[in-house]
Formats: structure tokens, C-alpha cells, sequence
């Protein structure tokens, strides 16, 4: 402490980013200040509320970072998030994202649905919140507009050249001007402008039913279908036809929540909601998120509306407006609302799932007559036919799954190689690594089967003089829980329709589905391994980096000589494994 308080002494009074430490020397939150010496100051000042206790409690040391202006503070404060992802910041961890439609920057441009955007590698339409209504589109427009198909262009001409659906850059010359009014066509389209496609498709469906092609018309009926859901009206819409978002937010004394809508050529199409403890005055953290959400997309729409904030820092950085009136701060005041409602209910269902996991928890203390096990490890082992033979661990903390403790094991080779053994070698390699490293250990550990793997799992904590409670879950003809075995091998009842009973039927689902996961893995993996035996040239390097640098066997097989060029092998390497694969087929699938 006598550290920090010599260095407080030393802050500028000068914009910048700021990093806090753990004892470990570990970066557990980085904040931007318009004066360093004010804002680090004030960790360490005065009372504060019981989030930011929690975080006051776990600096260290700290370190700063000057900037010329708030302005770059807050990119660099955006960039050091993303790089060492801290424990107390908001992480953008959602992995829920709309596709969009893109037209590629390419010589020889290409159509594609993708959740993905990089900035200059094409142009987006979107997002659109209907992912089938996209991919129809992007089906419809490929069939429409005579773009480029193939993600690496051939040799000799495909089976769209011949439909008329592909200009043919492998053969012939195309100009590239060739493709310019095609864009501006697509690009009308997307906007809005959709009537007469619809009335062309419209004309041949009509041809197509009275020629009796039913099937035909029956596609062309589906297509309209998905491109009038890309249109679809909405209750809220504008009539100016600009993209753009409504970003609002709602506090509690330690938890914000975040409200982003999603307007796309007027029309309300889709919303996000994000919820996360803040350690910051609530503008900081509303404006941290808003970079950093806007930032890690790379591309943003026209026009970002936003409540009334003091500060302006972001104007300088993304299209902000801040409506006084009007239908657009209509549209904020909605998404401000929105937020309170969505963080009331979450905050209502996590006191209501808390109430049930703590009578949870308490009554599976009573059923085995042990403390309440607030920490629980779940075993499980996995295997076909004794080969390919993994464990999975999982970990939940008051009920909760701790997906960072979670842990993966391949069995080592025994004398008796079944699940009893195994569930042994697991538990003992597990404790005996846990103790090394002073770690907590769990209040009860669940086995996945009957008295033979809680024996097998009591003998190995025996063999380190730990005293940990052990149960077997148990399953009915259906793969589903059904009871418990407590340590003494007799079959413990559960009440069914009880919150004891969704618990243990969470951690079991759970742990088969870590350990399942894996043992496909290394089952493909080995599959992978042995397809790639045969090829002359090919050694366990190489194999590796192959394996590397493509996700599956089977994108190794279609990739062309520069691709696998690309992942490091030299050009005769890569000749032989495309020769390779076009004379051998694919293993079946798994």
C-alpha cells in the first residue's frame, strides 16, 4: 500500500489509460481518464459502493498510460480491453450476431451471407434479423446476377457458366467494369427497392404453374415469401430510409444494462441487450461501451442515436446524434425504457433462480447429510468400445457452471482399462495436480455411474488423505437422471418436479456434453490423422500443420495447391496432397 500511495503522488494531470494489477502481477481492469490523476485517485479515496469494493480490494499496483486527448484515451482504453480481456471490465462476450449480405471486393466480385465484417473487405447490407430470409436472397441475387461463385477461381468453367448465372473469369476475359452496374443493381435492391423483382418472380411463377412445372413454382413462391420478410414492416418505422441504431441504457446501484435497436432502412428490425456490472460513474461506463461495442464492429451505420451525455468524446470518433425532439428521441426515450424493463426482469429472474438453486443446493446437503456443497466437481467418462478413452470435468460454483475450471482428460493406458479405472486415474490426477497448486477443492464430486466408480473415486482421494464427499448420478433407460448413490453405495431418492432435481439433471447434461465433445474431437482427430497417412511426403509435422491450419479433413480434401501452400507446405507438398485427394476418397463420416 505504501507503493500505490507514493505513485498516486506521481499521477499527471493529464488525459490517459490506466491499468490495475492483481498480486499476481495479473491485469484485472483498465479504465480511461480525462485527468489520471483524479480518476486513479478516487479508487482510493472516500466510500465506495460493494462492486467497486470488490475491485478496490484486489489492486496491487497500477500503471498509466498518457494520451494527447480523451479522444485517444478512449481507443486505447478499447484496444487494451481486447487484448488482455480484464476480469472486472465489460467484455463484449455475446456471441449473438445477425448475418449480413455482402458484395466482396474483389477483381472479380462474389455474393455471401457472413456474421463476420471487416472493414474494406466488401460491402454490407444488414444486419438481417431473419438468417433463412438472407441466405434466400443471397441464393435469389446469385441467380439473378451473374457474379462470381466459386471462392477460388477454376480452370475451366463451372455448371453456373452454362446456366447463365456466372460470367466466367476462368475463361474469358471479363472487364471489370463488367460488374458495375450489377452492384448498383444489388445495391437498389437491398435498399428497399424490391417491387419489381417481386412482380418478375410473381410473372414466373405464374408461367411456371400454368405450364404445370409445380415444382418449379413452388420455389419461386418461397423465394417471394423470404424476400418479403426482408421487408417486412415493422410497428416503428421512418420514413427517410437511413440505417442507423438507438442505443439506451438503465442502471442499478451496480448493474447496467444496455438497449441497442437495430433500424435498417427506417424499419425497426431487431435489438440487443447487454447486462454487466459497471466500477465507473455511469456516463464512463455508457460511453466505454458504446466505443468498444462499435469499435469490435468494424463498420457502423449513418446515424447512432443516443441519450444526453456530458461529454463528446464520441462525436469525434462515430456518427452520433443526440435528438432533442421528434420522432428520433421518441425512439431513444423507447430504447431507455426498454432497458429498465429488461434489466427489472433479469434482476427479478436471477433473485428467483438464486432463491431456487440455494433450496437446491441445501436440500441435495440433506439427502447426502453433508454441509451445503456450494462448490461441486461432476466426473464423466467417454469412449466407444473402450478405444478412443477422455474424461471430462466440469465445475459449477452455487449452481452456477464455471466453464474456466472446466477440464479435459485423455486416459493413460492400464492394466484394467474400463470406466471404473479410468474414473480413478481421473480423480487422482485431478486432486493430486488441485493440491500441488494450493487450489480450492469442492464441497462434493459427482461420478457419472454407480458404487464401482464412487470406490473407484473414494481409493483415489484415499491415496491423498482428502476427505471429499462422493455420489454416483445415475441414469434411467432414457439416458435421463434418475437418483443419486451416496458414498455408502444405497440409492438416494430425489423429489421429482424440486429444484434438486433440474440441478443434478444441469451438472450431469453438462459434463456427458463436455466429455462427449471431447472424445469426438479425438476421435476425428485420429481419423484426420490416419487419412493423412498414406500420402507420400507427409510426416507428423506436416500433418500438424495441416491439421493447424484447416478445421476438418474434409476442407483439406477441397482445398486447392495454393491454399495448402498457404498453410506452410512447400508447392511440391502441396501438388502431392491435391493429387492425393483426387484419386482417394473421404472416410465416412463419424
Amino acid at each position: 500500500m505504501d507503493l500505490l500511495r507514493q505513485k498516486l503522488t506521481l499521477l499527471p494531470e493529464k488525459p490517459g489509460v490506466y491499468l490495475m494489477k492483481d498480486t499476481l502481477g495479473q491485469i484485472i481492469y483498465v479504465g480511461k481518464a480525462k485527468v489520471l490523476k483524479n480518476r486513479v485517485r478516487s479508487y482510493f479515496t472516500g466510500s465506495h459502493d460493494g462492486k467497486t469494493e470488490r475491485l478496490v480490494t484486489q489492486i496491487a499496483d497500477f500503471e498509466y498510460i498518457m494520451t494527447e486527448s480523451e479522444v485517444e484515451a478512449l481507443v486505447l482504453e478499447c484496444n487494451l480491453i481486447k487484448k488482455h480481456n480484464p476480469k472486472y471490465n465489460i467484455l463484449l462476450r455475446d456471441d449473438k450476431t445477425y448475418p449480413y449480405l455482402m458484395i466482396t471486393e474483389e477483381n472479380h466480385p462474389r455474393i455471401l451471407v457472413t456474421r463476420q465484417v471487416k472493414k474494406g473487405s466488401g460491402k454490407y447490407f444488414g444486419p438481417y434479423p431473419n438468417a433463412t430470409a438472407a441466405k434466400e436472397a443471397a441464393r435469389l441475387l446469385n441467380r439473378l446476377f451473374p457474379f462470381r461463385k466459386c471462392r477460388q477461381i477454376p480452370t475451366r468453367p463451372c455448371l453456373y457458366y452454362h446456366l447463365e448465372q456466372c460470367l466466367a473469369p476462368c475463361v474469358t476475359d471479363v472487364p471489370l467494369n463488367a460488374y458495375v452496374e450489377m452492384r448498383k443493381d444489388v445495391s437498389t435492391f437491398l435498399k428497399g427497392d424490391q417491387s419489381k423483382i417481386i412482380t418478375l418472380i410473381e410473372d414466373k411463377m405464374r408461367t411456371a404453374s400454368e405450364s404445370l412445372h409445380y415444382e418449379r413454382a413452388r420455389e419461386y413462391r418461397d423465394l417471394i415469401k423470404d424476400l418479403k420478410l426482408l421487408q417486412e414492416k415493422q410497428n416503428i418505422t421512418l420514413n427517410d430510409f437511413i440505417d442507423r441504431d438507438v442505443v439506451g441504457y438503465a442502471i442499478t446501484t451496480d448493474q447496467m444494462c444496455i438497449q441497442v435497436f437495430y433500424i435498417r432502412l427506417g424499419k425497426l428490425l431487431a435489438r440487443e441487450s447487454f447486462i454487466f456490472p459497471y466500477y465507473e460513474e455511469t456516463e464512463e461506463a455508457f460511453i466505454s461501451f458504446v466505443a468498444q461495442f462499435y469499435i469490435e464492429r468494424a463498420v457502423w451505420p449513418p446515424e447512432i442515436l443516443l441519450p444526453p451525455v456530458e461529454s463528446l468524446v464520441l462525436t469525434n470518433l462515430f456518427p452520433i446524434l443526440i435528438p432533442q425532439k421528434g420522432k428520433k428521441r421518441e425512439l431513444v426515450q423507447m430504447a431507455m425504457s426498454n432497458a429498465q424493463t429488461t434489466l427489472h426482469d433479469q434482476i427479478t429472474l436471477e433473485i428467483h433462480q438464486q432463491s431456487e438453486i440455494q433450496l437446491a443446493l441445501a436440500t441435495l446437503g440433506e439427502l447426502l447429510n453433508i454441509p451445503v456443497p456450494s462448490r461441486i466437481e461432476a466426473f464423466d467418462i467417454s469412449n466407444i468400445g473402450g478405444t478412443h478413452n477422455v474424461a471430462g470435468m466440469v465445475q459449477f460454483v452455487e449452481g452456477k457452471p464455471q466453464r474456466k475450471e472446466y477440464r479435459k482428460y485423455k486416459i493413460q493406458p492400464m492394466e484394467n482399462s474400463d470406466d471404473t479405472a479410468a474414473m480413478g486415474q481421473v480423480v487422482l490426477r485431478r486432486y493430486t495436480r488441485l493440491v500441488s497448486e494450493g487450489g480450492p477443492l469442492p464441497n462434493l464430486i459427482l461420478v457419472d455411474g454407480g458404487k464401482g466408480q464412487i470406490n473407484a473415486a473414494t481409493k483415489a482421494l484415499k491415496e491423498l488423505n482428502i476427505m471429499i464427499p462422493v455420489a454416483g448420478m445415475v441414469k434411467n433407460d432414457r439416458h435421463q437422471t434418475h437418483g443419486l448413490i451416496d458414498q455408502t453405495g444405497n440409492p438416494v431418492v430425489l423429489p421429482k418436479n424440486h429444484p434438486t432435481f433440474y440441478l443434478l439433471g444441469r451438472i450431469q447434461n453438462e459434463v456427458h456434453r463436455f466429455a462427449i465433445t471431447f472424445h469426438r474431437q479425438q476421435r476425428a482427430k485420429r481419423m484426420t490423422l490416419s487419412a493423412l497417412d498414406g500420402i507420400p511426403g507427409i510426416g507428423p509435422k506436416r500433418k500438424q500443420q495441416l491439421l493447424h491450419h484447416f478445421p476438418s479433413l474434409d476442407d483439406i480434401q477441397r482445398a486447392s495447391i495454393e491454399e495448402l501452400h498457404a498453410a506452410g507446405l512447400p508447392h511440391s507438398a502441396a501438388a502431392t496432397i491435391y493429387d492425393y485427394f483426387r484419386l482417394t476418397p473421404l472416410p465416412a463420416p463419424l
